[in-house]
């Protein structure tokens, strides 16, 4: 059974950081997509929390970017980017559009990060998500379009209220 949410992972983050691009040279574009990789990896753990789910996922395929695509106003095909569609498919709305919350919402992304602390896919990992939590102004400046509430909003607003459920105070995750 696979339980590995990698290329889910993967081609999320790259998704994310396709669409809210980061802003300066190689540098910020590796801490954006550091931070965009931190926020998929929590939503991911949220949204497919036991090797079960995981294994499905893999099984069912995640859905893919064309949603996302249309509300965020991106075209692929005139970006060039029919050669490398593959990844596309990989993208999973729901898991990008939590990620988007915990992008823009540090209070959520603390929550978020503290429910799936113990659940099985960080067992045997020390799992940090430092640039998520607490970004420094080099993180800010180069992930600033990735972590701008209203342009994210599009995409946050699509699966927030689940997520926001999700993590209601006192609640567990099965895990």
């Amino acid at each position: 059974m696979q339980a590995d949410l990698s290329p889910v992972i993967a081609a999320t983050a790259q998704w994310l950081t396709r669409a809210f691009p980061a802003s300066g040279g190689a540098l910020a574009s590796a801490l954006c997509e550091v931070q965009a990789r931190q926020a998929v990896t929590v939503a991911a753990w949220l949204r497919y929390p036991t090797a079960m789910d995981a294994a499905l996922l893999g099984m069912a395929g995640p859905g893919g970017s064309a949603r996302l695509d249309w509300v965020t106003g991106s075209d692929p095909a005139a970006a060039g980017d029919l050669d490398a569609h593959a990844w596309r498919t990989w993208v999973d709305e729901v898991v990008a559009s939590w990620a988007a919350c915990l992008l823009a919402d540090p209070e959520l992304a603390a929550l978020a990060v503290a429910a799936v602390a113990d659940g099985s896919h960080a067992t045997g990992t020390p799992a940090a998500f430092r640039r998520l939590l607490a970004p420094d102004d080099s993180d800010r400046r180069a992930a600033a379009l990735l972590r701008h509430p209203d342009l994210l909003a599009p995409v946050a607003d699509l699966h927030q209220p689940h997520l926001v459920d999700l993590l209601k105070p006192g609640r567990t995750l099965i895990a």
